[in-house]
């Protein structure tokens, strides 16, 4: 990134970009499904933003840390959240989204579409 890191929009928008998994470059680099950010009138960063695959590797990473282990060492109790909180993000809507969270969790795919569909059922009462 050519711009100061110091700028008020950078220092304000980077925890979001960072959270997101996306990547802060000049906006002179900039592509055409970048989102350029201006301050004042003037484009001061562009964002690239990941594609899904990539949110979701991001996001797992992101769980594991705040877990403080690997998510396949998780509880079952602590799984069952876990696939909660990736089914309210989306991602069970990224291809090959349930096979790469099975994989995170160490359990298969037929137990986290258990673990949906319990979610599923508990929702409607059942």
């Amino acid at each position: 990134m050519t711009e100061p890191a110091d700028h008020p929009l950078v220092t304000a928008v980077k925890p979001l970009v960072d959270a997101m998994g996306a990547e802060l470059l000049g906006p002179e680099q900039a592509q055409a499904d970048d989102v350029v950010l201006a301050w004042e009138g003037e484009d001061v960063i562009a964002v690239r933003l990941p594609q899904l695959s990539e949110s979701l590797d991001h996001i797992l990473a992101a769980m594991e840390r705040r877990h403080g282990m690997p998510l396949a060492e998780l509880d079952r109790k602590a799984k069952q959240s876990v696939v909660r909180t990736l089914e309210a993000r989306g991602a069970f809507s990224v291809r090959r989204g349930v096979e790469t969270v099975a994989g995170a969790l160490g359990v298969s795919r037929f137990t986290v579409y258990n673990y949906l569909n319990r979610e599923e059922n508990a929702a409607k009462g059942e």
